[in-house]
């Protein structure tokens, strides 16, 4: 984009910004105040400014090689997502900026003592979302400090990319972002998928939907990839860095449901709080003792990001990753219905989206369940 057009555009891009640029994976939400709307405006013009054209950036010569042969991937990538995946072929990601940063947003999540349901804001069109970005992470943290003094437990952590679930498409798309175009080639692939699922499918004030939804399409559409696309060596990298992020997964799951079955005694008298205190007290040291004996044998490179959730993780924590895998395994069993065909998918998805949050809630819990075993047909001896 030239520097004469975004001048000219510039009233135009801010309206469309105030609502896109406060949409998923950062810059969701909106809480009233005039300096966060402004911020997520700001933020988002900046960042959309500073992209320019992928083939603009290879044909540098000033581009680094690796740089350069990234971008030629994502190029593929993209295609494959259109052609392959059926995702919208758009300007989105068509485009790089280099942030110069280490996270496009950051996001700022938090839940009561006794709890794991995230605390919530709202805003018009996109409902209510249990988490609030800042393109700055010093307003995030003055935002988790505000949160704490209230009595809540809070979290802010870094986030490599967001959707603006298409809105932006009109002024040249979400652009590749510097913060994970050197992911290994399966996470990367994985992520670029995701955010492209995000303006395929969503469904207003359902965070834990959306996440799952899109994390259910990397997931699928990165093991597509690698299968038919991919080197060996990406094959087994990627394999690798599954088999980890399973097996965090899993204890994940099981601590969130220890600490659910915990707070169910939520309501006891006040004078039990010291025994509810000591059992989520006891179920985060269990939680820290497996994960230790599970990353032991990680290479130390693979184990950085794990640490460090591990080491800061509370209840916010804990609710903010439910959404992101509560319900893949029940769009899984849902792809695999529709005869693993993606528009078959996307379609069945969407009647879940135009459903009530309690009727889509009951149809992905029937997916979860496992399936009735069949009748045996009556002896005829």
């Amino acid at each position: 984009m030239k520097p004469i057009h975004r001048l000219f555009t510039s009233a135009r891009s801010a309206i469309a910004a105030l609502g896109a640029s406060l949409l998923l994976g950062g810059c969701a939400q909106g809480g009233g105040e005039l300096g966060y709307y402004w911020q997520s405006v700001s933020g988002h013009l900046q960042l959309m400014w500073a992209a320019d054209a992928m083939d603009d950036w290879i044909a540098r010569p000033s581009t680094p090689p690796a740089l350069r042969e990234r971008l030629r991937l994502a190029q593929r990538a993209r295609t494959f997502a259109v052609q392959e995946l059926h995702l919208p072929d758009n300007p989105s990601y068509r485009r790089y900026a280099d942030l110069k940063r280490s996270s496009a947003v950051w996001n700022v999540v938090a839940a009561p003592p006794y709890s794991l349901q995230l605390h919530t804001w709202c805003f018009p069109v996109l409902g209510c979302v249990g988490y609030r970005g800042y393109f700055s992470r010093a307003d995030a943290r003055a935002e988790a400090d505000l949160l704490a003094a209230q009595g809540l437990e809070v979290d802010v952590y870094g986030v490599p990319a967001y959707s603006t679930l298409g809105a932006m498409n009109w002024l040249g798309g979400d652009p590749l972002l510097s913060t994970f175009v050197h992911w290994p080639e399966g996470d990367f692939v994985r992520l670029l998928f995701h955010e492209l699922a995000h303006q395929k499918v969503y469904a207003e004030g359902d965070t834990l939907f959306n996440e799952s939804f899109a994390t259910a399409v990397g997931r699928i559409g990165s093991a597509q990839w690698l299968r038919t696309q991919a080197s060996a060596a990406a094959r087994s990298e990627a394999a690798a860095s599954d088999a980890r992020r399973e097996a965090f997964r899993q204890l994940t799951r099981e601590t969130r449901a220890q600490l659910e079955a915990i707070y169910a005694s939520n309501s006891a008298p006040a004078q039990n709080r010291q025994a509810l205190e000591a059992m989520k007290t006891e179920a985060m040291k269990q939680f820290r003792e497996r994960y230790a004996a599970l990353a032991a044998t990680w290479p130390a490179a693979q184990r950085a990001g794990y640490d460090h959730w591990v080491a800061t993780a509370n209840n916010a924590s804990f609710g903010a990753q439910a959404a992101y895998d509560e319900w893949v395994p029940a769009f899984e069993t849902l792809f695999e219905q529709s005869a693993r065909n993606w528009p078959r998918f996307y379609d069945a998805v969407k009647a879940l989206a135009d459903q009530s949050a309690e009727q889509r809630h009951t149809a992905l819990r029937a997916l979860l369940a496992p399936p009735t075993p069949a009748a045996k047909e009556p002896s005829r001896a």
